[in-house]
């Protein structure tokens, strides 16, 4: 599976680890700002780790490879987006044919596996219904064309899928699963989403700065299911669920 250290792939993580699933992460460093997400991803492995869960987990360097695309996760030449995350300027966040790239990696790194192992082999990402308006790279049709452009291009293909749990889900949803997959590992919940991070912009000291569409659309999700998010935000959690309101309010009335 794909663990970028945020809040969907921690949760498919966990869900995949609370049906026994064997889980290989790969964890891509691509040169994105937001790069506190990689350490996130070591934090909750090492968490998992103590506590008798073990998951191989590599981090991939892609930053010669990435570093030069149009985006503003990745370019200093281009400001972060702030506001509500299906509005138009988001678009300045996708990456090129980020997920296509990603999926090749974890696709081959899947059949080494099967051969290997003489297994089938699922490749596990978190994307899901609210990527769909922004990231095309996150829509059903992407994944589907992919999967069949892959396996004609590859031997052994038969016993490699792709498994996108999420992939007609919203965030609140995911959070609920998630709450049920930790629960059954006998884990704390505030210390595997403490372990992640969301936010495009965050600060220095990593704290999560309650602005970005992603900000926003991972706030309102714990809004939803009543819960506190337990990562921590520049201003606190009241005023960045105040704002992350205000900007859903604003953006349904045209503001």
């Amino acid at each position: 599976m794909s663990l970028s250290g945020g809040m969907d792939s921690t949760a498919l993580l966990m869900r995949l680890l609370s049906k026994n699933f064997k889980t290989t992460c790969l964890t891509f460093d691509y040169g994105q700002k937001h790069s506190i997400e990689i350490d996130r991803a070591k934090a909750n492995i090492e968490y998992l780790e103590n506590n008798g869960i073990s998951v191989d987990h590599h981090v991939i360097d892609l930053k010669p490879a990435m570093k030069s695309l149009n985006s503003a996760l990745i370019s200093d030449e281009m400001n972060m987006p702030e506001g509500h995350y299906e509005s138009d300027q988001m678009r300045q966040t996708v990456v090129p044919n980020r997920n296509a790239i990603f999926s090749s990696i974890i696709y081959a790194q899947a059949l080494s596996i099967s051969s290997k192992e003489s297994a089938n082999v699922s490749i596990a990402l978190g994307v899901h219904s609210g990527d769909h308006a922004i990231y095309p790279d996150c829509r059903p049709e992407f994944y589907t064309s992919l999967e069949r452009a892959f396996s004609i291009g590859n031997w052994g293909s038969e016993k490699v899928s792709f498994h996108l749990p999420f992939i007609q889900w919203d965030k609140s949803r995911i959070l609920v699963d998630a709450i049920e997959s930790i629960k059954k590992l006998d884990l704390e919940f505030d210390i595997v989403f403490a372990n992640t991070n969301t936010s495009y912009n965050p600060d220095s000291q990593g704290r999560s700065s309650g602005k970005s569409g992603a900000d926003v659309e991972r706030i309102l999700a714990f809004h939803t299911i009543g819960r506190v998010d337990p990562v921590e935000y520049i201003g606190g959690w009241e005023n960045a669920l105040s704002s992350a309101i205000l900007t859903q309010k604003n953006f349904e009335v045209g503001i």
